[in-house]
């Protein structure tokens, strides 16, 4: 990097106004940082959250992303496994590996970089104040913090395709499939056909699921989970969630599923009061507005409703789709009854990422080498997040070239 002093970078400006813009290139801080150039950088779907319904919490000229690896160019003095041409994959949260939580696998609630002033988990690369407002991973160059622990290491040789979903979509679809707790032989219904929804049905079948449910409305979704042995429902064909919920437990002698992944979350289809609300919190002045968003920005829950009616009682719910709202009205009577286990939260990556790599071999059984449908260049990033966003061109998974 000797010689550089800006380099190019993916900016929130705005409500869908997506920027690649010149920026300061980033510098060792800390003796526990790291810098690294990035050779591939992902899109998520929670960046679409940032694009749209989290405007209150982001500031106009934030960096986004959270998907990258790269080569290392420079290390502190305090990391003392890496060094410059080290291949590393970098987890979307920073933890430092040492205190109770990250002990406890519990890297996403890390006790040395929680946002305790707003009351929120570990930090994350570019994603709003709420989590820190860390320069994100959309661009030519990342200062990584606690880099003595969070970048694996891999090897050089195959394609970027190989390792880069380790940043998020791999260890979070594997945890929301670890917390579905489906035995094996068992069943599990995953709601939403994203990059995480596709993942963890993938993951649920390598790991032993006899059948796996696939829901989505989005035809190419649907397709391509069908191509990988799932059984999938087109909510377009029902009049009513009640008769989705009905054709399923005909496929599973009348019970349920064992489990529910919930991998919609706060995008779930058919929120005309939320995106009011959203819309409002977008248009007011943000010491109104972050408050409105944190505790209203529902969708009316539909996904997770539906995972409720859906699971077998004694089943088990995991939610891996963000959910925003405070407030949110929930079953509980339903719930209690039924007598269902739920579990959530943010993906702590490196607590699978050793129960990951054994499947990242040269026989690919989770498909990662063929899983993006689109490699762009970065400075092709706005018009990735409006395709992403509209669900046009097939889009499911971006992957963008520095």
């Amino acid at each position: 990097m000797k010689g550089r002093e800006t380099m190019k970078a993916v900016t929130w400006q705005g409500k869908r106004d997506i920027r690649v813009e010149d920026v300061p290139d980033p510098k060792i801080q800390e003796p526990t940082d790291a810098v690294i150039r990035i050779t591939s950088t992902g899109l998520c779907g929670s960046d679409l959250h940032l694009y749209e319904v989290l405007t209150p919490f982001m500031t106009p000229g934030d960096i986004v992303g959270h998907e990258p690896m790269g080569i290392v160019e420079e290390v502190g003095a305090e990391v003392p496994d890496l060094k410059p041409g080290d291949r590393v994959v970098v987890p979307f949260q920073i933890a430092c590996g040492r205190c109770f939580m990250c002990a406890a696998g519990l890297q996403t609630q890390c006790e040395t970089t929680q946002v305790t002033s707003e009351g929120m988990g570990a930090a994350l690369f570019g994603y709003t104040r709420l989590y820190g407002a860390v320069p994100g991973a959309q661009a030519e160059y990342l200062r990584v913090p606690q880099a003595h622990y969070g970048p694996i290491k891999v090897p050089h040789g195959p394609a970027d395709d190989r390792f880069v979903y380790l940043s998020d979509v791999l260890p979070t679809a594997w945890q929301a499939v670890a917390y579905a707790d489906v035995p094996r032989g068992g069943t599990v219904a995953v709601l939403g056909l994203g990059p995480i929804g596709d993942m963890a049905c993938r993951v649920a079948l390598a790991r032993g699921a006899e059948r796996v449910f696939g829901v989505d409305l989005v035809p190419e979704r649907l397709a391509r989970a069908r191509r990988d042995g799932v059984h999938t429902f087109d909510l377009r064909g029902f009049d009513h969630e009640k008769e989705l919920v009905a054709a399923i437990r005909d496929e599973t002698d009348g019970r349920g599923p064992d489990a529910v992944i919930d991998a919609v979350g706060t995008e779930a289809h058919g929120s005309a009061a939320a995106r009011l609300v959203q819309q409002a919190a977008a248009v007011m002045p943000r010491t109104l507005s972050g408050p409105l968003a944190e505790r209203f920005t529902v969708d009316r829950l539909a996904a997770f409703h539906l995972a409720i009616d859906l699971v077998r009682r004694g089943g088990t719910i995991s939610l891996s789709g963000v959910y925003g709202g405070s407030a949110d009205p929930l079953p509980m009577l339903t719930m209690f009854d039924k007598q269902l286990q739920i579990r959530m939260g943010q993906a702590n990556v490196r607590r699978w990422t050793d129960e990951i790599l054994p499947y990242l071999t040269d026989a690919d059984p989770l498909g990662v080498d063929e899983f993006a449908t689109h490699h762009v260049p970065l400075a092709d990033a706005p018009h990735a997040y409006e395709m992403f966003q509209r669900k046009q061109d097939g889009a499911i998974k971006v992957l963008m070239t520095p």
